[in-house]
């Protein structure tokens, strides 16, 4: 199925967001725009099940997204994740929105080509279907697997990664227009990601 059609859907992407980058900002504009939503959930991980924890806190994550959503009325931030104190699944967080929101919510589970590729990885996988719409931003004309199941999203790909951003800010090398201004700012402030020579000078 493509993208196209109107209605007042909402979205959900989730991340570590360590940090937030212009990538993560791209692919939420082009769900308001291709998908007719009527806002995105900016939900940030918590204790991730299957990979290392965040170099930031989930207090530092929060904030940076705050910054770079701050502006646009359709973005929201979302804190439940990190707010759990144990390992949170992406199956569990559409099932508390699907209770608080009502079975007739439209929720979009918003995720890039790579993470469609792993999906059978993820915990509950199947569920995730019934739950809610799945979004896949893929390169214009990829052809995905499986591409019936969900809404697939034509978008070029930005060269942008958290952790490249985290090794150039380690390295001394401010990043500057890979991510919100405000986020970097905010990054060099509180002096995150840096190497702890550089964090001693």
């Amino acid at each position: 199925m493509r993208a196209g059609g109107t209605g007042a859907g909402i979205g959900i992407l989730g991340g570590s967001f360590d940090p937030v980058h212009n990538a993560h900002i791209a692919i939420a504009r082009a769900a308001l725009a291709g998908l007719g939503l009527a806002k995105v959930l900016w939900i940030p991980g918590g204790t991730p099940p299957h990979r290392e924890a965040p170099l930031a806190s989930g207090a530092h994550r929060a904030a940076m997204v705050a910054l770079a959503i701050r502006g646009e009325p359709r973005f929201e931030l979302d804190l439940r994740e990190i707010r759990k104190t144990s390992p949170g699944y992406t199956v569990e967080t559409l099932e508390d929105l699907r209770a608080e929101l009502g079975t007739d919510a439209d929720l979009v589970l918003l995720i890039g080509a790579d993470q469609y590729a792993r999906l059978e990885t993820w915990h509950r996988w199947q569920d995730l279907f019934g739950l809610s719409r799945i979004a896949v931003f893929a390169r214009p004309g990829e052809t995905l697997a499986g591409a019936q199941r969900v809404t697939v999203v034509p978008m070029s790909p930005l060269d942008i990664s958290s952790t490249a951003i985290r090794a150039r800010i380690a390295a001394g090398d401010p990043p500057r227009g890979l991510l919100p201004d405000a986020v970097l700012d905010y990054i060099q402030t509180n002096r995150l990601y840096s190497s702890p020579e550089r964090r001693t000078r």
